[in-house]
């Protein structure tokens, strides 16, 4: 199994507009400070699945080399996860779409002229897709209804990507997401920086202990944490690009 994260950012981006912070500046010069909005793509020996659409998701194709794609899964329906799919539109047709009734009814409507194939997807129960097990587990996302996280199996191998969430997530989740090989976890900001829907990243740090993730890396990450090669130094920020082999 194979994860790309694709886009690494919060729902402005890095850098955000109009912003002269030290985080932006480096990300406007190339650095890795410059994060699009959030998609990891999913790799096995069958197929590619992409985790979330967010509307940077036509140069993150491109960028990553993607022509096609197995499968869509939906986390929940706020536009920076979502609103990528409607690049799809003339490019590939009939795409697979995977998620809750809530979420799918959601983005359909809003995407009414898109036609994918839809698949109803209910919370703790395992389905197959490109030769991997994917399990919805329910987290906490105010105002979102009924937000999911994305648990992955392939044989002993276990990937956990916590979708958006608060730190109290369900007893029930936590026992499902258990001993992950990598928790891909939301650490929107720093501990300094007051967040109420996403966890900081010493929450998701404390979450992935919890849980005893043999490895940890953060996404979802806005301009609050210092320049990425300063940040990078003491938390395990992931990139934008970043590859990672289970």
């Amino acid at each position: 199994m194979k994860i790309t994260l694709l886009g690494t950012g919060d729902a402005p981006g890095t850098p955000v507009i109009g912003c002269t912070c030290p985080t932006c500046i480096d990300a406007q010069n190339g650095g890795r400070s410059k994060r699009t909005r959030f998609s990891i793509l999913v790799e096995s020996q069958n197929g590619k699945v992409l985790v979330d659409t967010g509307p940077d998701l036509r140069s993150q194709l491109l960028v990553n080399g993607v022509h096609h794609v197995d499968g869509v899964i939906w986390t929940h329906t706020h536009y920076d996860h979502f609103a990528g799919f409607a690049e799809f539109h003339r490019v590939q047709y009939n795409v697979d779409v995977y998620g809750i009734k809530e979420t799918l009814n959601y983005i359909l409507e809003y995407l009414h002229y898109m036609h994918p194939r839809h698949h109803e997807v209910k919370m703790y129960s395992p389905f197959l897709l490109i030769g991997l097990e994917f399990t919805l587990f329910e987290v906490v996302h105010p105002p979102a209804k009924r937000p999911v996280g994305v648990m992955i199996k392939e044989g002993n191998k276990k990937v956990v990507i916590t979708g958006d969430t608060q730190r109290n997530i369900s007893g029930r989740s936590l026992e499902l997401i258990e001993n992950p090989d990598l928790l891909i976890a939301d650490a929107i900001v720093p501990p300094t920086v007051e967040v109420k829907k996403h966890m900081n990243s010493e929450e998701a740090l404390d979450l992935a202990r919890s849980i005893g993730a043999k490895r940890v890396v953060f996404t979802h990450l806005s301009h609050y944490f210092a320049p990425h090669e300063i940040a990078s130094k003491e938390l395990p920020l992931g990139f934008d690009g970043m590859e990672i082999n289970v």
